[in-house]
């Protein structure tokens, strides 16, 4: 036998006894006689909860999403759930995607809760995120579950836990939850389901989520503006197909194409080399079809339903994808017209944002008089800011990797609703002879032209981790002192909760808890923010910059100047 390190050996030696079932074990001596870099790979680290719950790829080991990393955790999540709620009747609410295997991972899922005496909702078939936090208050379910790897390559699934409120997990349940979770051995999971705790749910609840996906997503538009926008839709074989045609029709948009080759929903997602909307090459189809049909607007989502990309009809009338900086803030600014025009602000509102997103959302907060909360990078976070300020308003918010959220009737970052705003705001504009990509020019004349843009770094496995680690020490270690002929006057390590002002070398305690991120601001009005991904193998590099526009007229070479700053500060960070 290969020589495996006496650490590993032990973590693969509890997976070949009897609590494990012999195919498992099969498995596992084979990759111990033939592959031993697998076996590391599967072996190395139980899989860890990051921004989005638990994603990895799908396969045996404890760094894997299988049956037992899964049952381990429901297990876990079981004894919390009676530990926290005593003599309560518990009940949650299980969704999933399309991705392989999902519905089989959905039903052990259940039948861990349901052996714990715990009342199961589990939808019939393929559901969005937003729906499964919807239902989790419509309920009324002390927690849920959706089984999900949003965007991530075919190989990967991952579990979500959604908490009371409808919001993922956020402190200081998520450390309890974990610890609860390793505190297990694998053999005290309960497979044996008792199936009458289970309850199958599906049409019943989707017509309640749809209609007040339309409630809360529709802004008086007149029927004739609705009739004259015509619309591209691409669910890129993902769970969005269920609710967002049904909501548009519900809503009164009849011109509504769909790229058919992406209907029907698909694990293997064949038609993208990614089934993510942030990537072009993921809309190319749904821009054809645009082409086809003359639409005014293209509008993508991902595997589970939360992220949303638009393309829109530009100056000189071609599609352009918008990024969702750009989206997140024509939205925010249309609902706060909405807020402001019907006389609801009363500084009693606020809207949310994340540390890594653009810096324009706090703009537009001060321009109507209304807080803009900015946390950490996730839509748990401005969950947990509508929890903590149960007194204040909340009118909606997003962040830069193309999520939103319309209002708090849905606890996540939420595509459906968020298609419909986008279709709205599109569908207003043009019947005052404007149009989306217009009303984007306009903000940045009244507050300043904001343009970003994202790098990612993929490092995979073992290895790829040690070197996003230590890019980060490095960071650190040797911080910036200017980007680009620009000096560094700040620098936000979020890790270390420290705000340095380098003009004055004072330092403030940043609130927010703690996250791995490190955000530099310079003298020209730069920012530059570092993190590591929390749910791919990637660490990412968030660049923003500013400048005044005056006209309509500048904005094609304003924008080519922003475009070419971007460009010098990657190349002065070494990151092509």
């Amino acid at each position: 036998m290969r020589y495996i390190d006496p650490e590993l050996l032990e973590r693969v030696n509890t997976w070949l006894t009897p609590t494990f079932d012999k195919k498992t074990q099969d498995y596992i001596k084979d990759l111990i006689a033939l592959k031993p870099e697998e076996l590391k790979e599967s072996f190395y680290k139980d899989l860890e909860f990051g921004t989005g719950g638990m994603r990895g790829v799908m396969g045996i080991g404890t760094n894997r999403i299988n049956k037992y990393t899964l049952g381990k955790n429901t297990q876990g999540l079981s004894n919390y759930l009676h530990k926290s709620f005593p003599n309560q009747d518990l009940k949650v609410a299980i969704a999933f995607d399309c991705r392989h295997n999902s519905k089989t991972l959905a039903k052990v899922v259940a039948d861990v809760f349901s052996a714990n005496n715990i009342k199961v909702f589990l939808f019939e078939d393929l559901r969005p995120t937003p729906e499964l936090s919807f239902t989790l208050k419509h309920l009324n379910c002390h927690c849920g579950i959706v089984l999900t790897a949003s965007h991530n390559p075919p190989e990967y699934n991952g579990y979500k836990v959604y908490w009371q409120d409808g919001g993922q997990l956020v402190p200081p349940q998520d450390a309890e939850i974990i610890q609860e979770i390793n505190n297990l051995e694998y053999s005290e999971i309960n497979f044996e389901a008792k199936e009458e705790n289970i309850q199958y749910i599906g049409q019943d609840v989707d017509d309640v989520f749809i209609n007040a996906s339309v409630k809360n997503g529709s802004f008086n538009t007149s029927q004739d503006a609705k009739d004259n926008l015509n619309i591209v839709f691409t669910s890129l074989h993902g769970t969005s197909i269920t609710t967002i045609p049904e909501t548009l029709k519900r809503a009164g948009y009849k011109n509504v194409h769909i790229v058919e080759e992406q209907r029907e929903p698909n694990g293997d997602f064949p038609t993208v080399v990614s089934p993510n909307p942030e990537e072009p090459e993921a809309l190319k189809m749904a821009l054809e079809l645009a082409e086809k049909v003359d639409a005014d607007i293209v509008i993508g989502t991902d595997p589970d339903s939360d992220r949303l990309g638009i393309a829109v009809r530009n100056l000189d009338n071609k599609m352009t994808l918008l990024n969702g900086n750009q989206t997140m803030v024509l939205m925010t600014d249309f609902l706060l017209k909405q807020w402001k025009n019907n006389n609801k602000i009363n500084n009693n509102q606020f809207i949310g944002s994340t540390i890594v997103s653009t810096p324009m959302m706090s703009v537009l907060g001060q321009a109507y008089n209304v807080e803009c909360k900015v946390g950490l990078t996730g839509f748990k976070w401005i969950a947990k800011m509508i929890k903590d300020f149960q007194d204040l308003d909340f009118i909606g918010g997003g962040e830069e990797s193309f999520g939103f959220m319309v209002g708090d009737f849905v606890r996540d970052k939420d595509a459906v609703t968020s298609s419909l705003l986008a279709i709205e705001i599109a569908a207003q504009a043009k019947a005052k002879n404007s149009s989306f990509y217009k009303e984007l020019i306009n903000l940045y004349l009244e507050h300043g032209f904001y343009k970003e843009r994202l790098i990612s770094m993929t490092k995979k496995g073992i290895e790829g981790a040690q070197q996003i680690k230590q890019m980060m020490i490095d960071a650190r270690e040797n911080p910036l002192t200017e980007v680009n002929g620009s000096k560094v006057i700040s620098i936000e390590d979020y890790q270390l909760s420290e705000a340095k002002n380098l003009t004055n070398n004072s330092t403030e305690t940043i609130e927010i808890p703690k996250s791995n991120v490190l955000i530099y601001y310079t003298e020209d009005g730069s920012k530059i923010a570092l993190r590591p991904s929390g749910t791919e193998p990637k660490i990412k590099f968030y660049i923003s910059v500013n400048t005044t526009l005056d006209n309509v007229s500048d904005f094609t070479t304003t924008e080519q100047k922003l475009e070419a700053k971007i460009d010098a500060i990657i190349n002065d960070m070494q990151l092509n």
